[in-house]
Order: structure tokens, then C-alpha cells, then sequence
């Protein structure tokens, strides 16, 4: 695993063999952040990295100097790695929060201009995630979710669905207020 681009660029990420986790792919991290910077002022959001894992996005997002970046992760091997990297990359404004993020998200309050979600594949309620985002009123105004997931789950019907993308096995599907 490598960072693409900003501040930290090239740098590898070497993750333990003993994580239960399936990170993003470069290449579709590579095509999500062109989407994302041609949209966006990367250093101007404020962004929730939930199913954070080993914290592949997270770091991507800080290293592209966005304003806040908290990670969100119930595992604590992986808590226990997203400190360390964060420690050895010195990324002062990486907030890193053990927490299941079905809770996290049913208790905070704060907004967030881009929430990136990467669940298990497998898991069976993607929709709770969105219901959640947009009942709890997550979002900045002009606001966006983004969920990973496989081919196999189909999010469009959702009434904010906004757009999917495809990267090899990689899909990524928007959400946004219309």
C-alpha cells in the first residue's frame, strides 16, 4: 500500500498479515481522488473515514492537507496500527477514534463535508449507513457520502444516490442531497 499524491507521496505502508481487512485498491484510490480533486479543495473538507481498517484513505486525505481527518474503526489491532503509522508519519491532525460506526454515527454531532465508508463486502445493511448519514444530517451543505463495495450490492435505488463508479473490482457509489 502507498500514498499517491500530497504531502507524503510514495510513501509505502507495510500492514501486518494479522489485520481482518481488504484495503482499497491504488489504482481505484488513485481514479476516486481525481473525482474528488476536480470537485473539491481536498485541503477545504473536513472528512470521516469510517470502516477505517488500516487507514489507507484516512492517510491519503491527510496527506492531501484536508483541513480535519478523523478515522473511525472498531478493531483494535487495526486502532492499534492506524496510531503507529500515524506516530511514524507524524500526522499531527489525524483523529482516530475505537468505535463500532454504526454507534459513532447514531452519537455524533458533528458535520462533515466528504464521509468515505468501506464496510465488509459482506455485510448485509449498506442502506442503514446512508439512512444514517442523511437522518442525522452528517453533511455539509453540497455534502457527499461515498460507500466501497462490491458488485454485488446494488445501492441506486437509494433515494440520494447520486452516482457509481467501477474500478476492477472496486465500485464506489455517491450520495449526496439533490
Amino acid at each position: 500500500m502507498r500514498i499517491v499524491s500530497g504531502t507524503l507521496k510514495s510513501r509505502r505502508i507495510d500492514t501486518p498479515n494479522n489485520l481482518p481487512v481488504r484495503p482499497t485498491t491504488d489504482m481505484a484510490k488513485e481514479a476516486l481522488f481525481n473525482i474528488l480533486n476536480n470537485k473539491y479543495y481536498i485541503e477545504d473538507l473536513k472528512v470521516l473515514d469510517l470502516f477505517s481498517g488500516t487507514g489507507n484513505i484516512a492517510y491519503e486525505f491527510y496527506s492531501r492537507e484536508s483541513e480535519s481527518v478523523t478515522a473511525v474503526e472498531q478493531n483494535s489491532k487495526c486502532i492499534k496500527f492506524i496510531k503507529e503509522t500515524k506516530e511514524k508519519f507524524d500526522m499531527d491532525n489525524l483523529q482516530i477514534i475505537q468505535s463500532d460506526c454504526f454507534s459513532f454515527l447514531k452519537s455524533v454531532n458533528s458535520k462533515y463535508h466528504l464521509i468515505f465508508a468501506d464496510p465488509p463486502y459482506d455485510m448485509p445493511n449498506y442502506e442503514e449507513i446512508i439512512d444514517l448519514v442523511f437522518t442525522r444530517d452528517l453533511l455539509e451543505e453540497d455534502g457527499i457520502l461515498i460507500m466501497e463495495h462490491s458488485k454485488s450490492n446494488n445501492l441506486s435505488k437509494h433515494e440520494y444516490f447520486s452516482e457509481k463508479r467501477r474500478y476492477g473490482g472496486v465500485n464506489f457509489s455517491f450520495f449526496k442531497r439533490i
